[in-house]
């Protein structure tokens, strides 16, 4: 039986997946799912709290981290409400609209962390190639009209894929593969003809993450090429330095995003569903949680200060 998700959108539902082999666990898989999503809220909204609060962080180099950080806290929340359902409620089950919804909010929010990853090459590269015009180059109005550029390309992007998938009809056994909604795993589940959803899905992501990750690829080839130019090696290793944290922050979003795409192409029949979960979730939620302990521990700046808040207030 084949359900018309565009006339029956309301009493149509997808079944979530627990991780495998767990699913009777719940008490243990609950923890480490709540201490991310605790960890990602309060790292980011630390890392906000800190940008606005001080002055002398209104800086290039910081509105590009306040703005990870929010892109951080929208992924976070777009995963929340059917990662709690899953396991901390047990409830498998979400509507069609609520999930195509979410997975709009998901994958609108993952290419803006692209986009500001990408803000953020951008930024080591001219601190690092251009010094004297850094502040000339990087004003606060054209670092407000890169963050609205990266919202909006977003969005305008990723509005036709739910509209698209309210007009297909899906196969009666709708379990996905994983504990949210993303656009692939419910495309694998149509039964009508998704040459359209496909082609628009592969579009956005070689025109958004694909190009994002060449452009930050360039941006370092020409860092690198200035970096060793410098004489001394001092002078080159602090160089480097300010750009370990983007480098990490780089390598926490894209490496699972790679080898989910292989493993989607080629080998998701051949491996278990539990790597594929995994390889997920560390897309997804481990960068909003790592993002915050990564730039805490390598910028002094933002260290000092959490120690500063951490400290007890002297009488």
């Amino acid at each position: 039986m084949v359900i018309p998700i565009n006339n029956n959108a309301s009493s149509f539902f997808f079944i979530l997946m627990d991780f495998p082999g767990l699913e009777t666990a719940h008490c243990w898989t609950a923890i480490p799912v709540c201490v991310i999503y605790v960890l990602s809220l309060l790292g980011n909204t630390t890392i906000l709290h800190i940008v606005k609060s001080v002055p002398s962080l209104h800086t290039p180099m910081y509105l590009f981290l306040s703005m990870l950080s929010l892109a951080d806290l929208g992924l976070a929340v777009s995963t929340l409400p059917s990662m709690a359902a899953v396991y901390l409620l047990g409830q498998r089950k979400v509507g069609a609209a609520t999930c195509f919804v979410q997975l709009f909010f998901i994958h609108t929010c993952s290419v803006i962390e692209s986009a500001v990853l990408l803000a953020m090459a951008f930024d080591r590269c001219v601190a690092i190639r251009a010094p004297l015009r850094y502040a000339t180059i990087l004003t606060t109005k054209r670092i407000g009209a890169i963050g609205l550029a990266s919202v909006t390309r977003s969005a305008a992007l990723h509005l036709p894929l739910p509209v698209l998938l309210g007009r297909l009809q899906f196969q009666p056994v709708n379990a996905l593969s994983h504990s949210y909604c993303v656009h692939p795993d419910v495309l694998r589940l149509a039964s009508s003809s998704t040459v359209v959803n496909s082609g628009l899905g592969l579009f956005v992501m070689l025109s958004t993450l694909g190009v994002d990750a060449v452009l930050i690829l360039l941006s370092y080839v020409m860092i690198l090429k200035t970096v060793l130019n410098i004489a001394s090696n001092a002078g080159w290793l602090k160089a480097l330095n300010t750009c370990i944290s983007h480098i990490c922050a780089v390598l926490l979003f894209y490496t699972p995003l790679v080898s989910l795409s292989v493993i989607h192409r080629f080998g998701k029949k051949k491996l278990p569903a539990q790597i594929y979960m995994l390889l997920s979730y560390l897309h997804f939620l481990v960068p909003p949680m790592l993002n915050p302990i990564v730039y805490t521990v390598k910028t002094k700046e933002i260290r000092a200060r959490i120690l500063k808040m951490l400290q007890p207030s002297k009488l």
